[in-house]
């Protein structure tokens, strides 16, 4: 245990536990019950961290197409034992507790596209395609929820991870002009409140009462902050509540409000420095699959973050993407520490059969 304890990547962890202290302070200023089931799904994460660092990544690989048979079945089962919210079927009810599948899943799809990636000696259109086709039913059932937000997140990190690992960008056109013809069939396949946001994204004063309220609301919030802030549970549009899903999806501009430019920054600094260190760790692997992982988390986190913070300073349309380890949900931040436990793993079998050579 104490070896175990030892090889845990703690810089890695620093910034991942000071954005959440940061995260359950904020929620504690906003209503303490907030702050008392998120704690309660902290400690679940950190259980769930140290248990998955203790699998042998190695094994897992085999289990790669199993666990990407069972993940859809998961998304099925959905629509038959979900509980419904606000017009959408995403959770499930486990001991108690909501379960969101499509966030769970996410580390365990990692595995299954990393090793789908590697097993391919040619980087072809046929590869190429193949992801594509393994992508849409997890991506079909999620947007049928309806899940936009997520939907965004597998797309987007399945699609940079192949450019990254250099499929010709003649693929990525191929794939895309079917999809740009058929937007005026798609955009029929849109909830009301899905098209209204992307129009509010290229007019967002059209209507600041109705569809463009969030974006003003959140943006009025960022910058009221200023620099250092106006004070924990002293902000106006989060503690008003002007500022619709503060604890969620505009957690970024409760806290920009509440703490100013300064606490954003420390936000920025601690995902900057966590994702080095992601990256630092898939540069020193020597292992296909590891590496590729590695960069797939590294995305899956660069992806969440980017969208999440674009959402919250307007920059980007509002599709209902959680900011990791800051925002509030248990799944969302049991998937996360997942995903750590998993790199846990990696870094410590990895250290484990490297050869010492003392000459």
């Amino acid at each position: 245990m104490n070896r175990s304890f030892l090889n845990i990547d703690w810089l890695l962890l620093t910034p991942v536990f000071i954005v959440l202290i940061i995260s359950l302070v904020t929620l504690f200023s906003i209503d303490s019950s907030y702050f008392t089931n998120q704690l309660i799904f902290v400690f679940i994460s950190i259980f769930a961290f140290l248990f998955f660092s203790h699998f042998n990544y190695k094994v897992l690989r085999l289990y790669s197409l199993p666990i990407y048979v069972l993940s859809i079945v998961a998304l099925l089962l959905v629509f038959f034992l979900g509980i419904e919210s606000r017009g959408s079927l995403r959770w499930i009810e486990v001991l108690g507790l909501r379960v969101q599948f499509s966030e769970i899943l996410r580390p365990f799809l990692a595995i299954s596209l990393a090793s789908f990636i590697v097993d391919k000696k040619k980087l072809d259109f046929n590869s190429f395609f193949q992801v594509l086709i393994l992508l849409a039913p997890v991506v079909f059932l999620i947007f049928l929820q309806p899940d936009l937000g997520d939907a965004v997140i597998y797309v987007s990190v399945v699609l940079v991870t192949l450019f990254y690992f250099g499929f010709s960008l003649k693929y990525f056109l191929a794939s895309f002009l079917p999809f740009f013809l058929a937007i005026p069939v798609l955009w029929n396949f849109l909830h009301d409140y899905q098209k209204q946001r992307i129009l509010t994204f290229f007019n967002p004063g059209k209507d600041p009462l109705g569809t463009s309220y969030n974006v003003i609301q959140s943006i009025i919030a960022v910058g009221s902050g200023m620099i250092i802030g106006k004070g924990l549970g002293l902000g106006t549009q989060s503690g008003l509540k002007f500022l619709p899903e503060r604890h969620t999806d505009f957690i970024f501009a409760t806290i920009s409000e509440q703490l100013g430019f300064v606490g954003a920054v420390i936000i920025l600094i601690c995902f900057g420095y966590f994702l080095y260190r992601i990256y630092k760790t898939s540069d020193n692997l020597d292992d296909k699959f590891a590496k590729t992982y590695c960069v797939i988390v590294f995305f899956v986190f660069l992806v969440q973050v980017f969208v999440n913070i674009g959402m919250n300073i307007g920059i980007l349309p509002i599709v209902g993407v959680t900011l990791p380890f800051v925002s509030y949900g248990g799944s969302s931040l049991l998937s996360n520490f997942i995903f750590l436990g998993f790199l846990a793993s990696i870094r410590k079998t990895f250290k484990n059969d490297t050869v010492l050579e003392i000459k």
